[in-house]
């Protein structure tokens, strides 16, 4: 009877062990759980920030675009203008009004009035000096 018992022991020992251990086990897969979670988060902010950074690229490309036409309108050291791209983005209105006056007039020669004639306050004894 006391084999009995001792079997019974042994057994409700190792059940406990079985319980501790499947407790310990539980919980690092929890951890484990959370840890996923946390990076499938992260890697959906990644992938939130990246389309944002490329649709910013994607913008300031056309911004740039758009300035280099804008500029392209000005000469410099009679150099002609430089080509316009072959798909033109149309300018904001505001530019347009702003810019288009300053392209389109032609520089007028700005004339400038004859010198004053100067006035001779030489006298004979002076010789050849003159009044400035």
């Amino acid at each position: 009877m006391q084999e009995v018992v001792q079997s019974v022991q042994r057994v409700a020992d190792m059940i406990g062990e079985i319980t501790a251990a499947s407790a310990q086990q539980s919980a690092g897969v929890s951890e484990v759980n959370q840890a996923v979670g946390q990076l499938d988060q992260a890697t959906q902010q990644n992938a939130a920030l990246v389309e944002e950074s490329a649709a910013a690229a994607q913008s300031l490309n056309e911004q740039a675009q758009h300035l280099t036409q804008v500029v392209g309108a000005f000469r410099t050291d009679g150099a002609p203008p430089a080509p316009r791209a072959t798909v033109p983005r149309p300018a904001p209105a505001r530019l347009v009004a702003a810019v288009a006056p300053q392209v389109a007039r032609k520089p007028t020669p700005v004339k400038l009035a004859a010198p004053a004639p100067k006035a001779s306050t030489a006298t004979a004894s002076e010789g050849d000096w003159e009044s400035f």
